[in-house]
């Protein structure tokens, strides 16, 4: 195992909101990608994102425009065997929803994920 960050799974669900800001902030495309399985789909309120190319994509743009991620309230993840809903209130008072699903290995990866719940 390797010290980097893009490196370091999620070994609970509540470990990704913040290893994607972390990630994001960093500017670590790699590591953003490895908390996410490869057919994810995420709805960025203007679009439906789905697949590693498309999802790579987004966040490469993400990181080239300057915009950070903000930074919010976690809400305890509701965990239902292999699945997970986690959330997030932002400071807009946006809130995120996410599914994770465990991976074989016990780590966690985001499967579906919608920028705010409206």
């Amino acid at each position: 195992m390797t010290d980097q960050p893009s490196q370091k799974p999620a070994t609970d669900p509540q470990d990704l909101e913040r290893l994607l800001v972390m990630r994001q902030h960093a500017g670590d495309l790699d590591g953003m990608m490895a908390l996410y399985e490869p057919d994810a789909v995420i709805d960025t309120g203007n679009e439906l994102v789905r697949g590693t190319d498309a999802i790579r994509a987004l966040f490469a743009e993400a990181i080239a425009s300057g915009r950070k991620f903000q930074v919010g309230e976690q809400r305890p993840a509701l965990v239902c065997g292999d699945l997970a809903l986690t959330s997030t209130r932002l400071p807009d008072g946006s809130v995120t929803s996410e599914v994770a699903r465990r991976q074989n290995d016990g780590t966690w990866l985001w499967v579906i994920d919608r920028y705010s719940v409206e």
